[in-house]
C-alpha cells in the first residue's frame, strides 16, 4: 500500500520552495516548520488524552491541544501572509528614482513596506514562542512514550524562531527611521533570548526523560 506523508499541498509549496520563485521563501519555511512544531506537539497531547495514566491532567492537556490547533492553523495562514507583504516591498524597489520627486515617492513606499516586511516576521516569532509555552508543558506532563516528538518539536520551533528573526534584521538594516528599526530589532532580540530559554529547559526535561 503506497502512503502519502505529505498532502499535496505541502509537496507543492516545496517544490514552489525549491524554485527560482521569490515566494515562498524563508520567511514562509519558518511558518510551515513552527506549523510542524504545533503538530507534533497536538501528536503528543492526543496521545496523551483519555488514558488513565494522565487522567489527572486531562483538562490541562486538552487545553493545550486547543490551543496549539490554534497556534498551528496561526502559522500555516503566516505562510500567506508572509509571502503577501514580499509584493509590495517587490514593486517599491522596482520604482523609478529618476527625479527628486520619484525618490521621495520611492522612499517613502519603501519605508513602509520594509516596516511591513518586518511585522510578519515578528508575529511569526511571538506565535512560535506561544508553540513553546506549550510544548512545555507537554514536556512535563505528556505521554512519556510520545516525549521524544516534544524535543523535536522544540528544536523546529527554536529553527524556525530564529530563522524568522533574520527576515527581521534583513529589512530593519534598510530602514531610514533608524529608530524604529532598533525597536523591532531589540523586540527580536527578546523573542530569541526567550526562546532559547524554552529550548533549553525543554530539551533538557525531554533528553532526562529519555536518557535515565
Amino acid at each position: 500500500m503506497k502512503l502519502m506523508m505529505l498532502e499535496e499541498k505541502a509537496t507543492v509549496f516545496i517544490d514552489d520552495l525549491s524554485s527560482a520563485k521569490p515566494v515562498p521563501g524563508g520567511g514562509g519555511a519558518c511558518a510551515a516548520v513552527g506549523a510542524f512544531a504545533a503538530a507534533l506537539g497536538m501528536m503528543v497531547a492526543n496521545l496523551t488524552v483519555g488514558k488513565k495514566r494522565y487522567a489527572d491532567v486531562e483538562e490541562e492537556i486538552q487545553e493545550n491541544l486547543a490551543c496549539l490547533d490554534g497556534l498551528k492553523k496561526r502559522l500555516i495562514a503566516l505562510t500567506d501572509k508572509d509571502a503577501e507583504c514580499f509584493e509590495p516591498l517587490s514593486r517599491a524597489y522596482g520604482m523609478p528614482k529618476e527625479t527628486e520627486e520619484e525618490k521621495a515617492a520611492k522612499e517613502q513606499v519603501l519605508e513602509k513596506a520594509l516596516y511591513e516586511a518586518s511585522i510578519v516576521p515578528i508575529e511569526l516569532m511571538e506565535t512560535i514562542l506561544k508553540t513553546m509555552e506549550c510544548l512545555e508543558i507537554l514536556g512535563e506532563k505528556g505521554s512519556r512514550i510520545a516525549v521524544s516528538d516534544v524535543g523535536v518539536g522544540v528544536l523546529f520551533a527554536q529553527a524556525a524562531l530564529e530563522g524568522a528573526s533574520l527576515n527581521v534584521f534583513i529589512n530593519t538594516k534598510l530602514m531610514k527611521d533608524r529608530k524604529q528599526a532598533e525597536e523591532l530589532n531589540r523586540k527580536a532580540d527578546a523573542l530569541i533570548r526567550e526562546g532559547t530559554f524554552y529550548r533549553q529547559r525543554i530539551y533538557a526535561e525531554v533528553l532526562g526523560k529519555i536518557r535515565s
